[in-house]
């Protein structure tokens, strides 16, 4: 993973900005705002899709992950983490976890929380940028087509949540989600899955 600008990491035909909010249960802490935004990169089946994430607030107050070699790597969840999930609109869902460290997971779900026997796991190596001051930490992800859930029949978007796990130094950590739809933070609650996305244009 690189460090760079902020500028850098600018998305070309991005969707609007998509503000996450923390789960009532679970205060904001240092975070003042989390946002994000995807964007297609080229068409096809050589289509990539950038998820953009940046975290505002006081960054020196919040516990971000050294840095590690890049690879995948489990249990990213548990501190400070951007994720995403993509469902295929027939009850299996991907879920992707990016951390600051420069690591990632890549999971398959055949329904909530089971993961799928066939494919429990994806074989992909995600780009990841990462861009701190004192106020903001940005990080992007790239992912190819193929690492997203086959579209059912008749299904013509994803549905998407994009979530966060924020660790401060003092205090306990915040979840942030573009919905909540449970009394108890649960990110694999598909009825906060509620960012339709469609498939790259065709060549």
């Amino acid at each position: 993973m690189t460090d760079a600008p902020s500028h850098a990491i600018a998305p070309a035909h991005a969707t609007a900005t998509l503000a996450l909010v923390p789960h009532p249960a679970t205060p904001a802490g240092p975070v003042q705002a989390v946002d994000a935004h995807l964007a297609w990169r080229n068409t096809g089946p050589t289509a990539k899709l950038e998820l953009h994430y940046r975290v505002h607030g006081r960054i020196a107050a919040l516990r971000v992950p050294a840095p590690q070699p890049p690879g995948p790597a489990d249990n990213l969840w548990q501190h400070l983490c951007l994720e995403a999930f993509f469902s295929a609109g027939d009850g299996s869902y991907h879920e992707f976890n990016f951390s600051p460290s420069g690591q990632w997971a890549a999971y398959c779900f055949s329904a909530p929380r089971v993961r799928d026997a066939a494919q429990p796991g994806l074989a992909i190596q995600p780009q990841l940028l990462l861009a701190r001051d004192g106020h903001t930490l940005s990080l992007a992800a790239t992912l190819p087509l193929a690492a997203l859930p086959r579209l059912a029949a008749g299904v013509g978007t994803w549905c998407v949540g994009l979530t966060a796990v924020i660790e401060p130094l003092e205090g306990p950590i915040s979840y942030w989600a573009l919905s909540h739809p449970a009394p108890k933070p649960d990110f694999h609650h598909a009825d906060g899955w509620i960012l339709p996305l469609t498939p790259p244009r065709s060549p």
